[in-house]
């Protein structure tokens, strides 16, 4: 949630087919995405300045569906630089980050929250927010001081919708496929958003209900060898789904942290012949430019 994304430049692999934006000077991928995707995937960044937010928003807008700016993330990395939360208790900035992304941008621009002191605090601030113009409202059920085990307060989320015109996103506390329905019910919420549901297993939009853990997680690091993710991205959705399902201190666990490459995970999970595939195709296809 960095505003790192100001430093970035695009290129363009032709062995993945995606559009990659890498930071100056190096080549780490900031943030990866396809042409499949442009109007589906949403980009979401931390900022604590409009015009940064609008210089980071203007490199990646035309390969993405819409602009999200994080105001609702309780990590100190995001509240000790004015971010995310931090937000919070500062309306007038709110306002002049979402109003000059609005102003300048021609996608629409959104931004999650979460909830303050009262739910009547929480009413006026995101009133206060849908006067900027923005095109929808992700709000998560949670207040700073609560903890992840604490329930998401949806009767609170609900109080939001009843007081807003434009569609209010549901966010806490999904975990299973019935979940969706059950949140959008209580909230009256126009659509969903999941988080640590997701991370420990992707299988949870399935209707079919989720497969097993292990499963997904050995088909996350089949997508990204084929993708090429990066690394430290790879084992940080692991590690969730380890700590969640298992435990890190376990032999499994140790091994993930020590993986540097995505060739270690493949040797680690029994999938050395598929890294070689996709290896070797890239090569193949390289060859024939």
């Amino acid at each position: 949630m960095m505003i790192i994304c100001l430093y970035v430049s695009s290129s363009f692999p032709e062995d993945i087919g995606s559009i990659d934006f890498v930071e100056k000077g190096t080549h780490n991928v900031v943030f990866r995405t396809c042409h499949e995707e442009k109007n589906r995937v949403v980009f979401q960044m931390g900022t604590s300045d409009a015009q940064r937010a609008l210089t980071a928003a203007q490199i990646v807008c035309k390969d993405v569906a819409a602009v999200d700016i994080n105001m609702g993330c309780p990590k100190s990395f995001s509240i000790s630089g004015g971010m995310g939360a931090a937000l919070l208790t500062r309306p007038e900035l709110i306002h002049d980050i979402l109003t000059t992304l609005k102003r300048n941008l021609d996608i629409p621009v959104t931004c999650k929250i979460r909830l303050l002191k009262s739910s009547q605090e929480t009413v006026e601030l995101a009133q206060r927010i849908e006067k900027t113009g923005v095109s929808a409202l992700a709000v998560h059920g949670r207040r700073i001081a609560d903890r992840p085990r604490d329930p998401a307060k949806w009767n609170e989320i609900a109080d939001i919708v009843a007081a807003l015109s434009i569609p209010v996103i549901a966010n806490g506390d999904v975990f299973e496929y019935d979940d969706f329905q059950r949140i959008k019910v209580a909230t009256g919420a126009s659509s969903v958003m999941v988080a640590r549901g997701a991370l420990w297993n992707a299988s949870v939009f399935s209707p079919e209900g989720k497969v097993p853990w292990e499963d997904v997680k050995v088909e996350y690091i089949r997508k990204s060898i084929l993708w090429d993710n990066d690394i430290k991205s790879t084992k940080h959705t692991l590690k969730e789904m380890i700590m969640h399902h298992s435990c890190l201190g376990l032999p499994e666990g140790k091994a993930v942290i020590k993986s540097e490459t995505l060739a270690d995970l493949a040797k680690l999970y029994g999938e050395e012949k598929y890294y070689q595939f996709v290896r070797g195709n890239r090569l193949l296809l390289k060859g024939s430019w």
